[in-house]
């Protein structure tokens, strides 16, 4: 996290959604399945949601405290949009508490203990414009947990055909899920393992309500999504769990849900883990394809398994470096050879629409200190 800007806190409040009252002024919280039941001038477990006065307010509105711009194959999504840039922003706190968390000091933080700069969703997408970025990625920490400055960010990225992005633990209640992800147009979702056993003593949360955030994504929604298993020695790497892990996916979710397999290296809590051997992840990607699925990809190294090859043909179509693209022969969402259909948001159809962007120089200039 040593290259995120960290900012200066807002002291502005907003009022939270997904509560409901209690007695003796306690709230419950039912945005993510821990159902936070918080006692007056307390804070949930995610750290930014705290009851103030017997009502539930959400810290992260309008405070990023770390904004970044990205290729958008670090997310990583390597059927959107490749070869753009992406906003990327993030708050303070998250729902789950990983021993291996990349992005543990924001992550890991309450809100008073780090700097963030109060940005009204209104200029969040006039400073994507600025730097040239397609779209915005809700990131770093989980964007669950400030669905509420999701939602109208969204809604203002929309004006200027950018595209919205959640880069997400998948953590979240079904009565939360429709209201954020309707405004949401891509999305990779964290499948950090496949046994309750690594889920429940390594991040404090459950599978069970993940699996189902990838089928809702699925079966009731457009949102295009793809999925990232870390993969850490010694805890899920074996290949049995690889296996158990692309097979449901082929069952649940289909063969054409890109899926990327990256390399652990230690952090935070979790030093004592060696960084994932190259070899480990040849041996997943393989062990996915023969599982049946088409698209599965190598992460956090130089490998050729980063590349999109046409399943029907063989054709290397898009390769690349590490996050960079340098070569892209997809051709109108199909194999420029075959022409077998590859599936993924290839263009930015609504960026044609983009209207003049009254005020945008003038309200991204007052961040120019922000020197992304």
């Amino acid at each position: 996290m040593e290259e995120l800007k960290i900012l200066q806190k807002t002291e502005e409040l907003h009022e939270a959604r997904w509560w409901e009252a209690e007695a003796n002024g306690r709230v419950h919280c039912y945005l993510c399945p821990r159902h936070c039941h918080i006692h007056p001038g307390q804070a949930g477990f995610c750290f930014i949601r705290t009851n103030q006065n017997g009502k539930l307010y959400n810290l992260g509105y309008g405070a990023p405290a770390a904004l970044q711009i990205d290729p958008i194959e670090k997310k990583p999504l390597n059927h959107f949009l490749p070869g753009t840039r992406v906003f990327s922003m993030g708050t303070a706190g998250c729902n789950m508490g990983c021993f291996f968390c990349q992005n543990w000091d924001i992550s890991k933080s309450r809100s008073d203990q780090v700097h963030s700069q109060h940005i009204p969703p209104e200029d969040v997408p006039l400073l994507a414009l600025k730097y040239g970025c397609e779209s915005l990625a809700f990131t770093y920490n989980e964007p669950t947990i400030w669905g509420e400055y999701v939602i109208d960010i969204c809604k203002e990225a929309k004006k200027y055909g950018l595209k919205t992005v959640m880069v997400t633990n998948g953590y979240i209640t079904y009565d939360a899920f429709h209201d954020i992800y309707d405004h949401i147009d891509a999305a990779n979702v964290d499948l950090k393992a496949f046994t309750e056993n690594f889920y429940g003593r390594i991040t404090l949360t459950h599978l069970q309500p993940v699996l189902e955030t990838l089928e809702w994504l699925k079966k009731e929604t457009a949102v295009w999504f793809e999925i990232t298993n870390l993969m850490i020695p010694t805890l899920n790497d074996d290949p049995t769990e690889t296996r158990k892990l692309s097979e449901w996916i082929l069952t649940h979710l289909g063969l054409d849900v890109p899926l990327h397999f990256t390399a652990f290296h230690p952090d935070f809590k979790l030093q004592d883990k060696p960084r994932t051997p190259p070899a480990t992840l040849d041996r997943a990607r393989q062990i996915a394809l023969d599982a049946g699925l088409r698209y599965v990809y190598e992460g956090n190294i130089y490998s050729d398994g980063a590349n999109t090859y046409c399943p029907e043909c063989k054709e290397l179509l898009v390769r690349r470096s590490w996050h960079d693209v340098l070569e892209n022969r997809i051709q109108d969402g199909t194999c420029s050879k075959c022409g077998f259909a590859i599936p993924g948001v290839w263009i930015n159809e609504a960026k044609e629409k983009r209207g003049p962007k009254h005020g945008a120089t003038a309200s991204a200039g007052n961040y120019g200190h922000l020197n992304l």
